[in-house]
């Protein structure tokens, strides 16, 4: 008698996405030289110019050699500390990346810069992106949101959102993303292998919304049980795929509390506690949210409180926008050393509110920048941080009282940046890894050029910041956050490999 064929799983995992992707290249180190620009533990700017960096075969950052770029040996940290020392332990002939093609150029013009850090945004969304109409956040889910996610029920659908998705934010300079998918577990298993092939760190998330009285009949779980079983599916796909999360990692996903029963919160926070998993979502956008959850966990001290009584508020957890929270939240947040990423293209775009980051950096919380696609209609972090610039100021201008204190809540060029870097890996638990060029830390980097007028007032055309000449290292950053764009980003690398390349 045959053996009968086994039943197909319940979720099938989606062929490869990218059949055209060219193999990884074989691990090899490098050195990288220029000039070397990123913010500090402390939030200062630091910059280091005609620099070299040593990155080992599995793209670690192993030495740092400052100002040694004419030909002489400059002050050196890290493994085999001096150059003679270096080449005794094989970086003699390895091959060496510049800021251009020749030896010197770019000087002044070009840089190395931290991959930038998307703390929140939804890979499902970007053909929304630029959509508002006139809506708030509930009426724009309804509207806009929940029919384009349903849709990726469609594996083609999805493949074809999803690449479109990574390639646009590895364009823009983002390195690592918080992704949030859509309830579907198949295409969600795509979006993780779509940025495994493509070279991009990334926490996946299959978004939870089992709550009827909130979620549309078509597109929610069908029941507590058949949410965590999807769930459960994911997170092994994606452990399977990258079983040390070198890259890629599983990370949960209750989309909100007014979107989530009570018993679904609880589910999660147990999972994510059994498993050691982080954790992503969303708390009080808007005040029509925040007045929501209180009607439908009336048991509850404050939105805060909900997620905290389910298990799910600690250091492992994202919360995106934070714009109205009471100052027992921020106390209790602090305390459980969970992060927030704070979305100002999107807040602004819905009208959503103001978030009061200065607040929050005072008060101890950890805070990265989002591009929330697609209430954010870019998926750039570098315009995230100049807006992030702009509504402070604009909180500022609103403001009563002192003048040292409406001082006080804006944000500086400097501190936009390294939220935008060290913010958003610290928040996502990265923070020793990403984010910065120190010693041990992985080579995730994107190299800027801006564009330079010349004397006849004709510059190259690359990209919308322009130089003149007389700008210090400040200003040129300051230049490049204001005014630039996607094509400053010349040359995008994570973890040593090169994944993105303007030619």
């Amino acid at each position: 008698m045959p053996t009968p064929s086994p039943p197909p799983p319940p979720f099938p995992s989606p062929p490869s996405p990218l059949p055209n992707q060219p193999s990884t290249p074989p691990k090899k180190k490098r050195i990288f030289r220029g000039t070397f620009i990123h913010t500090t533990r402390a939030r200062q700017l630091e910059v280091l110019t005609r620099a070299r960096v040593g990155v080992d075969e599995e793209g670690v950052i192993v030495w740092v050699e400052r100002g040694g770029g004419d030909g002489g040996e400059g002050e050196a940290e890290g493994k085999g500390e001096g150059r003679g020392k270096r080449e005794e332990e094989g970086w003699d002939g390895v091959e060496e990346v510049g800021m251009g093609d020749a030896e010197g150029e770019g000087e002044g013009e070009r840089w190395w810069f931290p991959g930038f850090v998307d703390t929140h945004t939804h890979a499902a969304q970007l053909p929304n992106a630029g959509l508002f109409g006139t809506s708030t956040l509930l009426s724009w889910l309804t509207t806009y949101t929940f029919p384009l996610e349903s849709s990726l029920s469609s594996l083609p659908t999805a493949r074809r959102i999803y690449t479109a998705t990574v390639t646009s934010t590895l364009r823009h300079g983002t390195t690592t993303a918080a992704y949030y998918a859509t309830i579907h577990p198949a295409a969600t298993n795509l979006l993780a292998d779509t940025c495994l092939a493509a070279g991009q760190r990334a926490f996946i998330g299959r978004v939870c919304m089992d709550r009827p009285a909130t979620c549309p009949t078509t597109y929610r779980d069908a029941s507590l049980d058949a949410g965590m079983q999807a769930t459960r599916h994911v997170v092994r796909h994606i452990r399977a795929l990258d079983p040390a999360g070198t890259l890629v990692r599983p990370i949960l996903t209750p989309r909100f509390a007014p979107s989530c029963t009570t018993a679904m919160l609880s589910a999660l926070g147990t999972y994510a506690r059994e498993e050691n998993l982080p954790i992503q979502t969303h708390i009080s956008e808007t005040e029509a949210e925040v007045a929501l959850v209180t009607r439908l966990f009336p048991d509850r001290k404050s939105y805060a409180d909900v997620y905290d009584a389910a298990g799910l508020l600690g250091p492992n957890t994202v919360l995106a926008h934070a714009i109205h929270l009471r100052g027992e939240e921020v106390r209790l947040i602090r305390e459980k050393g969970a992060a927030v990423s704070h979305c100002p293209v999107s807040n602004t775009s819905l009208g959503s509110g103001i978030c009061p980051v200065r607040d929050l950096l005072d008060a101890g919380v950890t805070v990265g920048l989002g591009t929330d696609v697609s209430g954010g209609g870019s998926c750039s972090v570098l315009t995230a941080a100049r807006e992030a610039a702009g509504v402070s100021r604009l909180r500022s201008a609103f403001m009563s009282g002192q003048e040292e204190e409406k001082e006080r809540v804006k944000l500086g060029v400097v501190e936009c940046l390294h939220l935008a870097t060290r913010g958003g890996a610290e928040a996502l638990g990265l923070g020793d890894q990403v984010g910065g060029f120190g010693v041990g830390m992985q080579w995730d980097a994107q190299l800027v050029r801006v564009d330079t007028v010349a004397p006849d007032g004709r510059g190259t055309g690359e990209g919308g910041a322009l130089c003149w000449g007389g700008e210090d290292w400040e200003e040129k950053v300051a230049k490049w956050m204001y005014c630039g764009d996607d094509r400053n980003t010349r040359q995008v690398w994570v973890k040593g490999r090169l994944v993105h390349e303007r030619l």
